[in-house]
């Protein structure tokens, strides 16, 4: 149904006609209204569930690797020089190091805290992770730092537990190397000195990893030869699954297997997309109970402009002229309501994202600070949905309208 020049200009006549009941402009602000809020719920919460996201995905991408390199049954992997070379010189491998990971428990003379000893080598893993990059106050450095114990970065919260600080020993257990003894089962113990503390922003590993040099990590897990895994950063780190499946059948599967950033936190990432989808359509229903508001004015204003209607009708104009007067005044609304929502929303957004941000207990939400990300697509489709809705609105009451018999429409009047 092509709108006419007409249509437009008595539409727009209709809104801004201050004749009539009094009512019906409140009611008109009202439906603007609605549309505002909906529309700006809906920027403003998927701008903060992306960059809850991104934020999250930047968090594990740092600490952790895009691609892990281990063999099945968690056998030792060699990495000599020779698998190292077919790891880097796979497409889209930026960098890879060795690396050997178990469960320890941490002790000081006051506090015992369960974690994770990650063994590295510091040249080779800054290229890998960022972690190290916030370690303080020396930095990686310190764990080349020669002494009489070897030295080992805590996370920042698993430093506050133990109550250490750089320079405080603190003793490693390892029962993955324990032996029986005369009075049971004998732990592997360690001397360490805190060497720094890191802090990677998300809590699930600044409160429980602890990070050492390769040959430390072997003293403590007793691992003569092999390391658990191979850690690589990939330059399109989407890519993973794909790069992983390719690295372990050009060096065997079995006994290679490769685990991925996106297949090790599936759970969340569903979690967080659901999570997005549902927000969606609970806060579009602030736009759906608008567009009640629309058609609730649009019939008021059929009931106010029913001899106007009949003397159209009269004059030559048919049902669908009619129909196009009112789609039009109804998608004024929407469109008002639209254009000053996202301009609401998008304030709001960059408000928080640059002057407010918001801040979660990183306990339960991974992450300390919220960052906010606006994207296109998500502001297109709310877009499309509110001018959608609206237009959905409009067409009882302007149906309505147009079956109008122009005779009985004035008679009536």
């Amino acid at each position: 149904m092509p709108l006419r020049p007409y249509q437009v200009f008595i539409a727009d006549r209709y809104i801004r006609s201050r004749r009539g009941p009094g009512v019906i402009s409140v009611v008109t602000v009202i439906a603007v209204g609605g549309v505002v809020v909906g529309v700006a719920a809906l920027v403003i919460v998927l701008a903060v569930m992306n960059g809850f996201e991104q934020e999250v995905k930047a968090r594990i991408t740092g600490t952790n690797a895009h691609v892990i390199l281990l063999k099945f049954d968690d056998e030792p992997v060699v990495a000599d020089e020779g698998l190292m070379r077919v790891v880097r010189e796979t497409p889209h491998v930026v960098a890879a190091a060795p690396f050997i990971f178990g469960k320890v428990m941490l002790m000081t003379g006051r506090e015992t805290e369960g974690g994770v000893l990650k063994g590295i080598v510091p040249d080779v893993e800054r290229g890998v992770t960022d972690v190290l990059e916030t370690a303080r106050p020396a930095g990686w450095e310190a764990l080349l730092t020669s002494g009489e114990t070897p030295g080992i970065l805590l996370g920042k919260e698993m430093a506050l537990r133990l109550g250490v600080e750089a320079g405080d020993p603190v003793t490693v257990a390892s029962f993955e190397s324990a032996r029986i003894g005369a009075t049971g089962i004998m732990p592997r113990l360690r001397k360490f000195h805190v060497a720094g503390v890191f802090e990677s922003g998300m809590y699930e590993f600044d409160s429980s990893l602890g990070i050492a040099t390769l040959d430390a990590a072997r003293d403590v897990f007793d691992i003569r030869e092999g390391v658990t895994g191979v850690a690589i950063r990939l330059d399109a780190m989407h890519r993973a699954p794909e790069i992983g499946d390719r690295l372990a059948e050009r060096l065997g599967s079995p006994p290679y297997r490769a685990n991925n950033w996106i297949e090790l936190n599936r759970n969340l990432f569903s979690w967080m997309q659901t999570e997005k989808e549902v927000m969606f359509l609970i806060l579009a229903l602030i736009v759906l109970v608008a567009a009640f508001n629309i058609a609730s004015t649009l019939i008021m204003r059929v009931m106010e402009k029913t001899r106007e209607i009949g003397v159209l009708k009269s004059m030559g104009v048919d049902r669908g002229g009619v129909m196009g007067i009112f789609v039009c005044e109804g998608m004024y609304i929407g469109v008002v309501g639209t254009a000053v929502g996202l301009a609401l929303g998008l304030g709001v957004a960059i408000a928080l994202d640059r002057w407010y941000p918001l801040r979660l207990p990183g306990d339960v939400y991974f992450i300390e600070t919220l960052p906010v990300r606006v994207e296109a697509l998500d502001v297109a489709l709310v877009t499309v949905a509110a001018l959608a809705i609206s237009l959905a609105a409009t067409l009882y009451p302007s149906w309505h309208a147009s079956r109008l018999d122009p005779v009985e429409a004035i008679r009536y009047e």
